[in-house]
């Protein structure tokens, strides 16, 4: 895990001595989390955050790509006969997103995600279990979005992420996929919109 954030590291410092029309920024926002899947009827959203850094790399006047590291709380409530409970799951994810300007300032993105299970807990009234463990290590999903960037380097979006992998790590037949809606607030250091 340490060598894969170091290697994302030099390679956003490397994008940064090699390709023109690069910035970086901040991002940060709200997550509508929920697992889909088999036996997921007693599920239900879990409200929660994510924030991270970013790199926009411009290829063309209206095409670029944008890697961000993010750190991702997810999961999902659930009610189990009148138990109530909290799944909690807290990704590093990679999202690789390729952005197409489709007027001033607006834009629409499409990428892969690649999620890395931090930790994971299940929560029901007071008591806190860790199910790590019981999950795989490695999320895949893919991400389509909406972003406006302001001249200012605010920028604003909303992106939706379907899972493609199953999270349980069991020998089971059961499967289940994260889905994530984020809503987030980011700030572009090298500038917003490229008008």
């Amino acid at each position: 895990m340490k060598k894969l954030i170091l290697l994302v590291a030099i390679a956003l410092i490397g994008f940064n001595v090699t390709a023109q029309g690069v910035d970086f920024g901040v991002k940060a926002g709200a997550n509508f989390a929920n697992i889909g899947g088999d036996e997921t009827d007693d599920y239900g959203s879990r409200t929660s955050f994510h924030f991270g850094v970013t790199a926009g790399i411009a290829v063309s006047d209206n095409f670029s790509v944008q890697p961000e590291l993010v750190y991702s709380s997810q999961g999902a409530t659930f009610d189990f006969e009148g138990i109530d409970g909290d799944v909690q799951l807290n990704y590093l994810n990679l999202p690789i997103m390729a952005q197409f300007q489709v007027a001033d300032g607006f834009s629409v993105e499409v990428g892969p995600q690649f999620g890395f299970l931090m930790s994971a807990n299940l929560k029901v009234d007071d008591e806190e279990e860790d199910i790590k463990d019981e999950l795989k290590g490695l999320d895949l999903a893919a991400g389509i979005g909406v972003n406006y960037a302001m001249a200012s380097g605010l920028n604003f979006g909303a992106r939706y992420n379907l899972g493609l992998s199953n999270v349980n790590d069991g020998d089971d037949d059961i499967k289940n996929q994260n889905n994530v809606i984020q809503v987030s607030i980011g700030y572009r250091f090298g500038g917003g919109s490229k008008d």
